[in-house]
């Protein structure tokens, strides 16, 4: 399938490891330009020199507006945005989570978001084909036992994801959410392990119980969700837009 993406300028936020890098590699795969900012210094030394990278901390602001700006300026343009970061925040109950942690939590998985959306849309309106990509989780559209701050910064990004689809369309910026399941590499496994210690249980049994609720008991790729942004993005999903897809292998509870 033609995805038509050569020549495409994007932009990946933390796109040195997992998710963010198997979108990163798509795109390049497609003949796109990429640029993409991570904390990782160490990985994003690992990325093929055409790429645009940056040390960026997404929860400064500025920062994340001047790389935006500057990667947008070094590309002749932008096409996508693709909001990517994101952590994994506290494993605890709810009285036990510290207000800080869940001020990071959100900084980095919905704000950052919001902030690179509002820096990229005036350059967004001058591109052919232009679109916004929001990683979700399946957390987004479930409730989370321990996880309260990581769901509901997820619940956020399918709001604002469905509320500038709205905003933006007469401007024929469309904007989606993919939202991954239990996806693998070495995020997931903390996140199990993690748990696993809150709960008092082996690894072994918080990771069947998670597969119990999911019709494909498989882990999702990097790679499928990179799959789904790059159909997002290209002109083949030119009318799809306030959309929050699921790649979760039918999965109908967390936690």
């Amino acid at each position: 399938m033609n995805l038509d993406l050569n020549g495409s300028r994007v932009i990946v936020t933390a796109g040195a490891a997992g998710i963010g890098r198997a979108i990163v590699e798509g795109f390049l795969a497609e003949g796109a330009q990429v640029a993409t900012c991570d904390i990782d210094e160490a990985a994003l030394a690992t990325l093929p020199e055409a790429v645009f990278a940056r040390r960026v901390d997404v929860a400064d602001a500025e920062a994340l507006r001047g790389f935006v700006a500057d990667a947008a300026a070094a590309m002749g343009g932008l096409d996508c945005l693709v909001n990517n970061a994101g952590i994994a925040g506290p494993t605890a109950k709810v009285e036990d989570v510290a207000l800080d942690q869940w001020n990071a939590t959100l900084a980095i998985c919905l704000t950052s978001h919001f902030v690179a959306a509002a820096a990229a849309v005036p350059l967004l309106r001058k591109s052919g084909n232009p679109s916004i990509v929001n990683i979700s989780s399946l957390a987004g559209r479930l409730g989370f036992a321990l996880r309260s701050p990581y769901a509901a910064a997820k619940w956020g990004v399918i709001g604002l994801t469905k509320s500038l689809a709205i905003e933006l369309g007469g401007d024929s910026i469309r904007v989606n959410a993919v939202l991954p399941g239990i996806v693998s590499g070495d995020r997931q496994r903390r996140v199990l392990e993690a748990r696993a210690q809150a709960r008092g249980a082996s690894f072994a049994e918080i990771e069947a119980e998670a597969f119990s609720h999911s019709a494909i008991r498989e882990y999702v790729t990097p790679q499928q969700i990179a799959n789904q942004v790059l159909y997002l993005a290209s002109p083949l999903g030119r009318t799809m837009s306030g959309q929050a897809i699921s790649a979760c292998g039918g999965t109908d509870r967390l936690g």
